[in-house]
């Protein structure tokens, strides 16, 4: 007869979980949350210090008469909006914005993505071009500026006594002296200096797609032109897009380039957007007007951002 071993489990007193003592638990100021808030408070001053409060500043000045050195200051809503359109220089200053915008915006854009093609491959003497092209991107815009400014001077810049020295021309060239090569020659000036910056971004875009996608192609005998425009160009809307987005936005906003090479001539024919604003703030010494003015370019840009950014992400989803 077998006996059975008592039940030692059932007789055993069971062991309280385990509970943290007081001195253990984590205090607030020492959890992951308020690590989180203390590495995102610097840039959130900086963000409120340097943006939210000037742009406050800047509604205020745009509902208000504020002249710029002395005078009484006092609400005028909407005078200022209403009186944008007033102004001699709006409209045209509108136009040829647009018109710039979509010059550089058009011929940035096929330069850069030509060079990307050309470099996109490791071959002998690849990176060395790649730095080449980068280069410009590396000089600020007003020292690019003055450089051109240098460049296209009729008196003592090379480029025209280049031209007269080679016979094409019988006297001096001026660059900047009619609208047309006044805005063509800063066009050449923005092209040349970041032509191989959005080469880099779309350089990157073409290396992140598959080889193999493209040895598909060719062994069902699609042709380079086919295989560009049904495998490269869909699969590099996401870096086009983000091309896209930072060139109208910095076209739009053109001002260092226009103020050192053309200072708006001649006959105010080169006047930009941002050129106006200047004007109407330091020149006339109209803030109110000036930040009215901030205020329409800031919406127009945030509602064409808006929809550049949603095309990106259309464009990412595909």
């Amino acid at each position: 007869m077998q006996v059975k071993a008592p039940d030692r489990t059932a007789a055993e007193p069971r062991t309280p979980p385990h509970r943290p003592s007081p001195a253990a638990t984590p205090t607030w100021w020492r959890s992951r949350t308020a690590k989180g808030l203390a590495y995102a408070a610097p840039t959130a001053l900086f963000v409120a210090v340097f943006f939210l409060l000037p742009l406050l500043l800047v509604g205020q000045m745009s509902l208000s008469d504020w002249p710029l050195l002395a005078g009484d200051r006092g609400l005028n809503a909407p005078e200022n909006y209403t009186d944008i359109t007033g102004s001699t220089l709006f409209w045209p200053a509108i136009r040829f914005t647009l018109l710039y915008t979509l010059i550089v915006t058009a011929v940035l854009l096929a330069l850069a993505l030509g060079l990307a093609l050309l470099v996109q491959e490791s071959r002998p003497g690849a990176g060395f071009f790649r730095t080449v092209y980068f280069l410009p991107s590396a000089l600020g815009l007003a020292s690019a500026s003055l450089l051109f400014w240098g460049l296209y001077s009729p008196t003592t810049g090379p480029l025209s006594r280049l031209l007269e020295w080679l016979g094409l021309v019988d006297d001096p060239v001026s660059f900047l002296g009619s609208p047309t090569s006044a805005l063509l020659s800063t066009v050449f000036l923005i092209v040349w200096k970041f032509a191989g910056f959005y080469m880099l971004i779309l350089l990157v875009g073409l290396q992140r797609i598959p080889h193999e996608v493209y040895e598909a192609a060719r062994m069902d005998g699609a042709s380079r032109g086919q295989i560009f425009r049904s495998i490269t160009l869909p699969l590099l809307r996401p870096s086009l897009a983000l091309c896209l987005l930072l060139c109208v936005t910095g076209s739009l906003l053109a001002f260092d380039q226009f103020f050192i090479l053309t200072k708006g001539g001649p006959d105010n024919s080169t006047v930009t957007v941002v050129q106006l604003i200047y004007r109407e703030a330091f020149q006339r010494l109209d803030l109110g007007t000036a930040a009215a003015l901030s205020i329409v370019v800031l919406a127009v840009l945030l509602l064409l951002n808006a929809l550049q950014f949603r095309g990106l992400r259309h464009a990412d989803d595909s």
